[in-house]
């Protein structure tokens, strides 16, 4: 699907959508907690979608209405078990040990850009902890054999956040305490989350600087009412569309929230932009923008608003953690730099670092590499530019935030 979007001054006020990050792993936390777990304001995108229907495989009865989801765990599967991970990286990483931890046989799948992805790390793991893993080629499909032991594994981190925390969300119910060694943890404000919403379903692991994860064992999950908080990762585009093309107000963000994407205020601020945040919104105004430096390791999802940020400042920003980016649902170092081109703005990535130099937005036909946040970019990018911008395969937003185009046409960008 193509879009088109012409230059266009943006305003108004928008609802953050839901977490999809918390969302997956309330799902998960649901699957676990015995009785009925009704999650309120989740994300219903592609990848949330994709955990519910794995909850489903693995013996949960998923019941989904507008403004909910209740999931109510009764039985555990017989048998061989397939789980379709669709497009999303966490849930093949999350779901990996969690389907080990309830059935002996299970075949991960996915499509798309997901089967492109290397899954040796998830072998590596589970291997020192009962299960067995065979992959082809280090690539999906994946069979894990053996249930999940509790055990000390030693988790390279330098990878992502992903694997840990499904490690961390099966090992409470391994029947014997477990330590998780870490090194190189990227993405801590992940494992924050996760330890966060662990604790509100009454699990219980001691963190060790996120060097070292004591698990114990024999825990039940609290099957509760959760609600599914705002998500930064997909307020971050339409902030950064303000302070590039206007006002925008976006409601329901929690200013305390532990998502690593919350940074995005951080780098408006240093850039120049005007904010106002009142306890639950954000107010970004167009404003004289000046170059930033910022270190995305941590939060590499804020990398596509952070470059559509830096090509309306003036001046050369840098943006380090490009090596975050490499296995995502495109070579994203490689999407952004193309985008950035064919709309005239100079880029040079050296080493670990994203330089990028501001300029006048021009009009271009551009490709979303199949990727969400591409496809954000460009189109928050198209609004103050010279001429019109066409994004091709902008159909990829329905991975995140399926709602991206609706809210920026309410936002006065125009769109056909």
């Amino acid at each position: 699907m193509n879009i088109t979007i012409s230059p266009s001054g943006i305003s108004g006020t928008i609802e953050a959508p839901a977490s999809k990050s918390l969302t997956q792993r309330a799902i998960a936390a649901g699957l676990l907690a015995e009785g009925s777990t009704v999650i309120l304001n989740p994300a219903y995108c592609n990848d949330s979608l994709a955990a519910v229907a794995m909850a489903g495989e693995l013996g949960a009865s998923v019941h989904s209405e507008p403004d909910r989801i209740i999931i109510e765990s009764r039985r555990k599967p017989t048998g061989a078990v397939t789980l379709n991970c669709s497009e999303s990286g966490l849930a093949l990483r999350m779901f990996a040990p969690i389907s080990a931890i309830i059935t002996e046989s299970v075949k991960l799948e996915g499509q798309g850009s997901l089967m492109r992805r290397p899954v040796a790390m998830i072998g590596q793991a589970l291997s020192q902890l009962g299960v067995t893993v065979e992959a082809t080629d280090g690539r999906l499909p994946l069979k894990l054999t053996g249930r999940l032991r509790p055990g000390r594994a030693f988790v390279d981190g330098s990878a992502g956040s992903q694997l840990l925390t499904g490690l961390l969300m099966a090992l409470p119910l391994a029947d014997g305490e477990s330590r998780i060694d870490v090194a190189g943890l990227t993405s801590k404000p992940y494992i924050r989350l996760t330890l966060s919403l662990l604790a509100e379903f009454g699990i219980t692991v001691e963190n060790d600087s996120f060097r070292t994860f004591i698990i114990p064992g024999n825990q039940s999950y609290r099957a509760h009412e959760y609600t599914v908080e705002g998500d930064w990762s997909s307020a971050a585009f339409l902030l950064v569309a303000g302070a590039m093309a206007g006002r925008v107000t976006v409601n329901g963000l929690n200013l305390h929230s532990v998502q690593a994407d919350r940074a995005i205020l951080t780098v408006l601020n240093d850039a120049g932009a005007a904010l106002f945040a009142a306890p639950d919104a954000v107010t970004s105004s167009l404003s004289g923008l000046h170059s930033f430096t910022f270190d995305a390791t941590d939060s590499p999802d804020l990398f596509p608003p952070l470059a559509a940020l830096a090509a309306g400042c003036e001046g050369t920003s840098s943006i380090r953690g490009v090596s975050r980016l490499r296995h995502k649902e495109s070579d994203r170092a490689v999407a952004i730099a193309d985008v950035l081109e064919a709309m005239k703005i100079r880029v040079k990535i050296s080493g670990d670092e994203m330089l990028i130099t501001g300029g006048r937005v021009q009009g271009a036909v551009v490709s979303s590499h199949n990727d969400h946040r591409i496809a954000m970019m460009a189109s928050v990018m198209a609004a103050s530019a010279t001429a019109p911008v066409t994004v091709a395969g902008a159909e990829a937003v329905a991975k995140s935030y399926p709602g991206f185009y609706n809210d920026m046409g309410r936002l006065g960008a125009v769109i056909f």
